[in-house]
């Protein structure tokens, strides 16, 4: 969960100098809902357009802590 916030911490930081986030992460194309790597598992997050905003949909902890 540290690691969730601490990255998408670092994308609304991205977004607040100018930075388009709507990219970053995996997903079929940009905007969209991305998947992202975190800590062994991974988090999906949606990017709120033109705010400083994201949307975390779901967190996927790594699957030997399952």
């Amino acid at each position: 969960m540290a690691e969730v916030e601490r990255l998408t911490g670092q994308l609304v930081d991205l977004a607040s100098t100018g930075v388009d986030i709507s990219d970053p992460g995996n997903g079929p194309r940009p905007g969209g809902l991305r998947r992202m790597d975190a800590a062994g598992g991974w988090f999906y997050f949606l990017v709120a357009p033109r705010e400083p905003l994201i949307i975390v949909v779901r967190i996927i902890p790594p699957f030997d802590a399952l």
